[in-house]
């Protein structure tokens, strides 16, 4: 079971903050194989993908009126839990190809907002595609839910996707004392199994609970939201009641 709050992302926020990180992903096209994807970048609906240049997917789209397609997302935990596995996005929408003459313009902006090696592959065995994203569907521990494609295009981000791996991976490793004292929040029923960070983000800090039954996720928010590092520091220190602990950096 999953215990939620209304103090947390919308859903289209954490779609586009999934599709920041990278993780695998699967295009399944119309008339082709699935392809796994290695590049993919979200930007307001429409999402952005390097396949190979004469691949099946690539051979399968209509260079006039679009190919319909899903586009599958995992978003992994990047600390090694027993299920890893945070969320499943799955893009729905129709695929163009991006013009030969505009791949690499394109790419160079995408570069500035999303950095990845694969990007330099454009020309040398990968072509880009373009997903108009007409309906977006996330499922996780607290449910599955769809968002249209306006809701998708007016969301941004977390502010902290760049840094939350490190911040998840130096909590677990390092900060035991600091899980401890916040795993005094969570109901009594749920502190007998692991306690292992999940997700970070401006509204909170998630769970996953490790018991003998089964696994757990929770959430504990802020009181409010935070905007940097900070903050997000002050405000982790203060949710575990040791607002002078100064092992955790700011």
């Amino acid at each position: 079971m999953t215990r939620t709050t209304t103090a947390r992302p919308t859903d289209a926020e954490m779609i586009q903050t999934a599709c920041r990180r990278p993780g695998p992903a699967l295009l399944a096209v119309e008339g082709a194989e699935t392809t796994p994807i290695d590049v993919v970048h979200l930007f307001e609906s429409q999402a952005f993908l390097l396949v190979p240049t004469h691949g099946e997917a690539m051979a399968a789209v209509d260079d006039a009126e679009g190919t319909p397609a899903m586009l599958e997302v995992t978003d992994w935990a990047p600390i090694d839990l027993r299920e890893r596995v945070r969320s499943v996005i799955w893009l729905n929408g129709t695929l163009f190809p991006v013009p030969r003459d505009l791949e690499r313009d394109l790419a160079i902006e995408i570069a500035g907002e999303h950095p990845d090696d694969g990007l330099l592959d454009i020309g040398h065995g990968a072509s880009m595609l373009r997903l108009q994203v007409e309906t977006a569907v996330i499922a996780s521990g607290a449910g599955a839910a769809s968002v249209p494609a306006a809701e998708l295009a007016d969301a941004t981000p977390d502010p902290f996707w760049e840094c939350e791996a490190g911040w998840l991976a130096h909590l677990d490793a390092d900060h035991a004392d600091l899980i401890g004292q916040l795993a005094r929040r969570l109901p009594d029923d749920l502190r007998r199994g692991r306690v292992r960070p999940l997700g970070l983000d401006r509204f909170g800090i998630r769970f996953r609970i490790e018991g003998p039954a089964g696994d757990s996720d929770v959430r504990l928010p802020f009181p409010r939201p935070v905007s940097d590092v900070v903050e997000l520091s002050r405000a982790l220190r203060n949710l575990a009641g040791c607002p002078f602990l100064n092992s955790m950096p700011d």
